[in-house]
C-alpha cells in the first residue's frame, strides 16, 4: 500500500523563483530580480542563509503587504 501524502509544504513550495515573483508582483524580470536581491540582503542582515535566485514566499508576501 502506498504511503499517504502529507499536506506539509516542502522547501520547494516555500522558496520561489523569479518567475513566481514576476507573477505575484506583476513586474518585469529585472524588477523581480531587484526585489529578490533586496529581500535576500534583508534576510542576510538578520542572520539567515539565503540562496541567489530564490526567496521565501511568506517573507515576500509580508514585505510587499500581500498577506
Amino acid at each position: 500500500m502506498a504511503a499517504a501524502k502529507t499536506a506539509t509544504p516542502t522547501v520547494q513550495n516555500k522558496m520561489i523563483t523569479v518567475e513566481e515573483v514576476m507573477d505575484i508582483l506583476q513586474v518585469s524580470k529585472s524588477a523581480a530580480y531587484h526585489v529578490m536581491q533586496r529581500i535576500n540582503k534583508e534576510l542576510q542582515a538578520k542572520g539567515y542563509i539565503t540562496h541567489s535566485g530564490r526567496v521565501p514566499r511568506a517573507y515576500l508576501m509580508e514585505r510587499c503587504g500581500l498577506q
